[in-house]
């Protein structure tokens, strides 16, 4: 799929986000968010499972600015 494709299939799943929002990021990333997406529709309960690809961070931390 080509970037364009790749927008296109998330907007169908999430409709919150914007275009000018997922421009931002390359192939590579959209075709991960759209995995994620298309796993996690319609697979939630006790059994559902996302692994982590590795890729970044498992969690990420944000301190304040001191002003």
């Amino acid at each position: 799929m080509n970037k364009q494709e790749l927008i296109e299939n998330i907007r169908e799943r999430n409709r919150s986000v914007s275009d000018e929002y997922l421009v931002r990021f390359n192939e590579q990333a959209l075709e991960s968010y759209l995995q994620r997406l298309t796993h996690v529709v319609g697979h939630r309960g006790r059994n559902s499972r996302w692994v982590r690809q590795g890729d970044g961070p498992a969690s990420v931390t944000r301190e304040p600015v001191n002003r």
